[in-house]
């Protein structure tokens, strides 16, 4: 029970203004579409954190912390960079921007790339090791993600009534931005 209650506690508490709560947000405000956002959430989670329980170590020993933390501050400066791409305009196009995989499509992709490299998942790598209860570990994971996320859906949901997308993009573009940023001088692997 201890793995599943500091897991919740770290993950939670780590994904506090993290980009993929950012993400969140900003997937609510696109599609207006919460239930299949939270669902895209969850199975990105519980994937990409069993697989972190799996290749995280693998991935910590094959790239040096300096790759590390470069493969993530582009990340983020792409992610900027796609949130200014403007879809076609209209409400139409962002519905259709999503026809081919869905909102759950869009959100499960999205999140779990989003994920890859993220301080959750080399938390949940680190804790696996820790308490060497991979499948404890990712339940503890995967309900601090939600316990962060779910709410920035709704929120996210309710603003889009009130706030343009346009705004929304924009301001989630320079919060992107300004991470990546923060991340090439700031951010190492081994900082857990």
């Amino acid at each position: 029970m201890e793995a599943i209650l500091v897991a919740i506690g770290a993950v939670a508490l780590a994904e506090m203004g993290d980009k993929t709560q950012l993400l969140a947000f900003l997937l609510a405000s696109r599609f207006k579409k919460p239930t299949p956002i939270i669902l895209g959430i969850l199975v990105a989670t519980i994937f990409n954190h069993s697989l972190a329980s799996a290749l995280g170590a693998w991935i910590t020993h094959a790239f040096s912390p300096e790759v590390i933390k470069w493969i993530i501050v582009g990340s983020f400066l792409a992610m900027a960079a796609w949130i200014l791409i403007p879809d076609k305009g209209d409400d139409d196009a962002l519905k259709n921007h999503s026809m081919r995989f869905g909102v759950f499509g869009v959100t499960f992709i999205t999140f779990f790339l989003a994920e890859m490299g993220d301080k959750t998942q080399i938390a949940t790598v680190a804790l696996t090791v820790k308490y060497a209860a991979p499948i404890l570990v990712v339940i503890g994971t995967t309900i601090g993600m939600l316990i962060a996320d779910v709410p920035a859906v709704w929120i996210g949901d309710k603003l889009a009534q009130k706030v343009p997308v346009k705004l929304v993009r924009i301001a989630s573009a320079v919060l992107f931005a300004a991470i990546g940023i923060l991340a090439a001088f700031e951010y190492t692997p081994t900082e857990l």
